[in-house]
């Protein structure tokens, strides 16, 4: 059994990204802003799921771990299987993808099946990234692995890594709308307490011209010299 079912079967392994406020002033929303459909990639024990679900009349989630995913159910979440979310027939509203891509096989698939599903008007994308950048992924037996795709994520501080996101999220067919520096909290394990890592959050908006004009990456260079944080 991998250490994410052994949490989920504990009841641990909840982990915090942003709250309800926080989540509203990245989506630019306000309390009473509802919306259709949410679909919480990866979604853990749902904790996070939580904090958007009432914002949403649909809330769909996706998790690989067995006892991760009765921890959804528990919550009355609509769990969709790994190859099913995509091919659904119908759009998501906002897509939430929090600390998944250093930690699945394949992440640039991810993010294309992402576009093709998102609403392509109004629809959005929640994206956190644990930097550095250091990609696993946890097979059956509790072992690592390094994933089949690459992320061409360049650099090695927080800084110069940030710095190389736009031109991964644009190859993607993403523009960056909101970006913000907060950090990740993660109940522990047998080993910690809990863990305390420094995300970067990202909110996504799918773009049919995949050209950026420099103002873009202006705007991450400025961000990073003095980030806003919510």
């Amino acid at each position: 059994m991998s250490r994410t079912s052994i949490n989920g079967l504990l009841g641990r392994g909840s982990m915090f990204v942003f709250s309800p406020e926080q989540f509203q002033r990245l989506l630019k929303i306000n309390p009473e802003w509802k919306s259709q459909r949410l679909l919480d990639l990866g979604a853990g024990d749902g904790e996070v799921t939580k904090v958007m679900s009432p914002h949403f009349e649909e809330i769909y989630a996706t998790e690989l771990s067995e006892t991760m995913i009765w921890q959804l159910q528990k919550k009355k979440y609509r769990v969709l299987g790994i190859n099913e979310w995509q091919n659904t027939g119908f759009q998501y509203d906002v897509i939430s993808c929090l600390n998944l891509l250093d930690r699945c096989d394949q992440p640039l698939t991810v993010l294309k099946d992402i576009r093709s599903v998102l609403e392509p008007t109004r629809g959005r994308v929640i994206l956190a990234l644990v930097l550095p950048f250091h990609p696993y992924v946890e097979n059956v037996g509790g072992k690592w692995e390094k994933p089949s795709e690459v992320l061409e994520i360049k650099g090695h501080t927080w800084e110069e890594q940030v710095n190389s996101l736009p031109e991964v999220f644009r190859k993607a067919g993403f523009a960056i709308e909101a970006f913000t520096r907060l950090p990740y909290l993660c109940e522990g394990d047998m080993y910690n307490d809990y863990y305390v890592l420094d995300d970067a959050v990202f909110v996504l908006k799918p773009v049919r011209n995949q050209n950026w004009t420099e103002a873009i990456v202006m705007m991450i260079h400025k961000l990073i010299q003095g980030v806003d944080c919510c």
